[in-house]
């Protein structure tokens, strides 16, 4: 099954030279790939969820319903935060750049964006609230109201400095791009 959302950057490095490689930029594109400790995260959900399916379909076979009705919906719950996990990070297109998180996206429209930059400044280790000096993706809305995006210690980016750079990159030349249009 093929799972889009884990290859989204393909063109990104197929054609590194380009600020934005892709054809249709009215589809949502994450202008990098999910990092190994958001993807084991996500591995280490489905495991479980595999033993709860394997337990539901024992006891759908020994004749509950209800039992197995419920176990299977607690499998499509693990599965569906694995998926969310998944598709947690920054999102962008030409309407704009949408922030997703594990409980709520947020979308802000390009005219709405006064500067994306990167700056130095405490962010959080792995989203816990134990904060290290490091870079992070700052996004400016037109109010002065500030967005952290991304940080190099998030779980796509921990000691993967140049993807970070390169995301960061990317997200910055599609505000460049479509920033300057909607104004």
């Amino acid at each position: 099954m093929p799972l889009p959302f884990l290859t989204a950057d393909r063109a990104f490095d197929a054609n590194e030279d380009i600020a934005l490689p892709f054809d249709d930029h009215d589809q949502w594109r994450r202008p990098y790939r999910p990092g190994p400790w958001r993807v084991g995260m996500a591995a280490l959900l489905l495991l479980p969820a595999s033993f709860v399916l394997l337990a539901a379909v024992i006891i759908a076979a020994a004749g509950s319903a209800g039992g197995a009705g419920f176990t299977f919906g607690f499998a499509a719950l693990i599965i569906l935060a694995a998926l969310r996990l998944l598709r947690m990070g920054v999102w962008v297109s030409r309407a704009g750049l949408r922030q997703v998180s594990f409980f709520s996206t947020r979308t802000t429209p390009w005219r709405q964006v006064a500067a994306v930059r990167t700056a130095q400044q405490p962010v959080r280790w792995l989203g816990l609230p134990r904060t290290v000096q490091g870079q992070a993706l700052v996004l400016v809305r037109q109010g002065g109201e500030q967005a952290l995006l991304l940080t190099d210690h998030n779980a796509d980016f921990l000691s993967r400095v140049e993807a970070f750079d390169r995301a960061a990159d990317m997200v910055e030349a599609w505000n460049a791009e479509y920033a300057a249009e909607a104004h």
